[in-house]
């Protein structure tokens, strides 16, 4: 993304907060084993704000001067040598902020805000922390215990953002159809060479290799390749197991490029399919066709989600699966939908409606354990001005 990009963007959440007070934090490393660490990954609203993609950086946007300052991590020698840092250079470059802090300038700069603002916003704990079950990464907070002895009021702008990064912008709206465009390629590439894999880390492999030899950054989220009852785990991720004869191979995987994610599913026959695994397959891709017409500007999110339910429990009586009301969320656990951007897992804002500019998921799937099967049916949808596109619909939904 340009440096054009990310001040739009600081213009804009200034315009959101009337111009008050912003101050977000990069995200730190995380540690892998011993003395290493993760590959690092930014906190996207830090990202979306700055394009800065390195460790432990601030960004302090004064709304009501328009002005704006980046913070630089203390990087010890040490570290500078093994791991290296982000220049000067290359901060101002992509951000386009000129002026870079010290955290000791930082510190005083801080307490001057103070005198001016008695509200700060930065990023609160997420709104999905209940249902978690993984460490956050301890930057957001750190920041927030340091504003809140130096600001009489810290307020939480997740919201804010969220609503602004709902709605795709002209450019980042070309990132995900080029990160979708990647991921097709090489699922296309990967149900050709299906019949010579014989285990599911041989197909998360060669998606791993188009992805990086396409160009792609990596992979936007860990990839699902789960054969058999694996796929009845949602987020299976072992990958390990071997593939037999008369199995389905369901494949839930994304490329990220220039930062924006894609999130494509299909499920693929191993050997020929049984005619109980066909009938699966069809009742989720028709209703999945049914479910994608739905969508279109203003209509309501509710409303959607309602609808949703009638044709997947419809799908599931077809199929005899839904004998009681419990049924349903047995053989099908998870939403229909999400947000798609730079998380794989994008907000859209606490929107009631649809919305030209939003991008989204549609991903029906049917589980059934004591079968041993599992389908699911991903794409990507762009809402326009006057309904919908299908961002990967190019790509073939057959078994």
């Amino acid at each position: 993304m340009l440096k054009n990009f990310h001040q739009s963007n600081r213009n804009s959440l200034i315009q959101s907060l009337h111009g008050g007070l912003i101050i977000l934090t990069a995200y730190t490393q995380m540690q892998r084993g011993a003395d290493a660490a993760f590959a690092f990954e930014q906190e996207a609203n830090f990202w979306w704000l700055t394009g800065i993609d390195a460790p432990d950086w601030w960004v302090i946007i004064d709304g009501a001067r328009h002005t704006s300052w980046l913070v630089a991590p203390h990087v010890s020698e040490v570290n500078q040598i093994f791991d290296g840092s982000l220049t000067y250079e290359a901060a101002q470059t992509v951000s386009g902020i000129e002026a870079i802090l010290t955290r000791d300038e930082a510190t005083t700069l801080l307490h001057d805000l103070a005198t001016r603002h008695t509200v700060v916003h930065t990023l609160g704990d997420p709104s999905f922390i209940e249902y978690i079950d993984f460490t956050l990464n301890p930057a957001p907070r750190q920041l927030h215990r340091l504003l809140e002895r130096t600001f009489a009021d810290v307020l939480d702008c997740q919201w804010d953002l969220a609503k602004l990064r709902a709605i795709k912008q002209p450019e980042e709206i070309m990132a995900i159809k080029k990160a979708i465009k990647l991921t097709m390629q090489s699922f296309a590439d990967v149900k050709v060479l299906l019949p010579e894999f014989h285990y599911e880390y041989e197909i998360e492999a060669e998606f791993s290799y188009a992805f990086r030899r396409r160009g792609a950054t990596g992979h936007a989220y860990d990839p699902i390749v789960a054969s058999g009852a694996n796929a009845c785990t949602l987020h299976y991720g072992e990958n390990n197991a071997k593939l037999k004869p008369r199995q389905l191979v369901l494949l839930d995987i994304g490329a990220r490029v220039h930062g924006y994610a894609a999130d494509i599913s299909r499920t693929y026959a191993y050997g020929e399919p049984t005619k109980r695994q066909l009938a699966i397959h069809v009742a989720v891709q028709q209703a999945q066709e049914k479910i994608i017409k739905l969508l279109k500007p203003h209509a309501s999110i509710a409303t959607y989600y309602e609808q949703v339910d009638e044709i997947m429990k419809t799908a599931l009586a077809e199929l005899n699966l839904l004998a009681s009301a419990d049924d349903y969320r047995r053989y099908f656990p998870h939403a229909i939908s999400h947000g798609l951007g730079i998380d794989v897992h994008d907000s859209l804002g606490r929107a009631t409606e649809f919305l030209p500019g939003m991008v989204l998921t549609v991903e029906p799937g049917i589980y059934v354990p004591e079968e041993g099967i599992g389908v699911r049916i991903e794409d990507n949808i762009l809402i326009t001005e006057t309904g919908h596109t299908n961002l990967s619909s190019a790509l073939s939904k057959g078994l």
